[in-house]
């Protein structure tokens, strides 16, 4: 079931979520919507936060930057790219030093803005069927995966950006929690 995305604004956007166990109600179903909203949506990751459950959880598909990609270039070594599911995940360690790249956000549309990120990210977490990993992720890879995990923390990609920038956003993204913009996928705005 394709799921409405969460507008920037919504209190749920800013909450640090809450850990699942393995008999969370629902689970294999909400990751089934999250992964059919996510792909209506044309993101490459979707957290829990933004279809409104303060939870955990996100899903990272990688795999469709570098889909259309004829050659490797040796400024995304993660290729082919990764494509998975995270349940309480956690940070390790983050390294490898800051690089930019032009980020948006299915619940920021319509602004992307460079962001300094880590090159590499290590998380200990659980997959779909509450395996437990611990893994190590480079590049692109990462990258989306820190924007999710971010996500469950109560974090979104503009607080990365220096201030001047944000406050140069404020009317777009007052705009966006007031519903006055058009996307072509459902939304649910705080403010409307």
């Amino acid at each position: 079931m394709i799921l409405p995305i969460v507008a920037y604004g919504s209190p749920v956007l800013r909450a640090v979520a809450q850990p699942i166990t393995p008999d969370y109600e629902g689970l294999k179903e909400l990751i089934a919507s999250m992964w059919e909203t996510m792909y209506h949506s044309n993101g490459v990751g979707l957290a829990a936060p933004q279809i409104n459950r303060s939870i955990r959880l996100f899903i990272v598909d990688s795999e469709q930057i570098f889909a259309n990609r004829e050659e490797d270039d040796e400024l995304y070594p993660d290729a082919p790219g990764f494509k998975g599911t995270f349940i309480n995940a956690q940070i390790i360690e983050v390294d490898g030093g800051l690089w930019s790249y032009n980020e948006g956000c299915l619940s920021i549309p319509k602004v992307r803005e460079d962001v300094l990120r880590q090159r590499s990210v290590t998380l200990r977490f659980f997959d779909e069927h509450f395996v437990e990993h611990t893994r190590t992720f480079i590049g692109l890879s990462a990258r989306v995966i820190l924007h999710e995990y971010d996500h469950i923390e109560g974090k979104l990609f503009i607080d990365h950006i220096k201030p001047l920038k944000r406050t140069l956003l404020k009317r777009k993204l007052e705009d966006i929690s007031k519903g006055r913009i058009s996307v072509d996928y459902r939304m649910s705005f705080p403010n409307k």
